[in-house]
């Protein structure tokens, strides 16, 4: 089973290529042209074991919204090539990140049905060239296209630094724990996912 999936996903507004490799070992190189994307996607990588390679022309002179929404759609896509039958793996998972004072809940099943519910608020116009506003987003734009339900919660915290990085990490280590292979059976009563 390869777990491993190239990616090219190329719109009028952005071009983005990469690669995604689910039983990697966090290696990785990153070049969305938003830094603070740049460091997200570099601690989701690391924290979930995931390789990926990834590189994004988009139309940044405008805003950031179509990089971040098309490079979260290419990654969910790849996400679900990556995986593929789903066989034997353990399909559910929930973590708790802390992040300093800030404290996140993650709870996801890879599903074949795609839900996200975020609760939670950013005080922050942006950090860095990342607008905060586009965290749930991102997130949303993900599941969608995992086709994953994914429930996601800001308990607590103050800084949104540190918020929004506690859901990358939360989220990453929250795949990580769902993708391992568990068994050899697919992990529905239904016999498909």
């Amino acid at each position: 089973m390869s777990r491993y999936s190239d990616f090219h996903r190329k719109t009028a507004e952005t071009d983005i290529k990469g690669s995604l490799n689910l039983a990697g070992d966090s290696i990785n190189d990153i070049k969305s042209g938003i830094g603070f994307l740049d460091h997200m996607l570099e601690l989701w990588a690391f924290h979930s074991g995931f390789n990926l390679t990834l590189s994004c022309q988009g139309d940044l002179h405008i805003c950031a919204h179509h990089s971040i929404e098309d490079i979260a759609i290419a990654l969910g896509t790849a996400f679900v090539e990556a995986l593929g039958d789903r066989k034997g793996i353990a399909r559910y998972a929930t973590v708790f990140l802390p992040m300093d004072e800030t404290l996140t809940r993650t709870v996801l099943d890879i599903s074949g049905r795609p839900v996200h519910v975020f609760m939670g608020d950013l005080s922050t116009e942006s950090i860095g060239d990342f607008p905060a506003e586009m965290t749930k987003h991102f997130f949303y734009s993900f599941a969608t296209n995992a086709k994953l339900t994914l429930h996601q919660e800001i308990l607590y915290g103050d800084n949104d630094h540190h918020r929004i990085e506690s859901l990358f990490k939360g989220f990453g280590k929250a795949l990580s724990q769902a993708v391992q292979v568990t068994s050899d059976r697919i992990p529905s009563s239904k016999g498909v996912l």
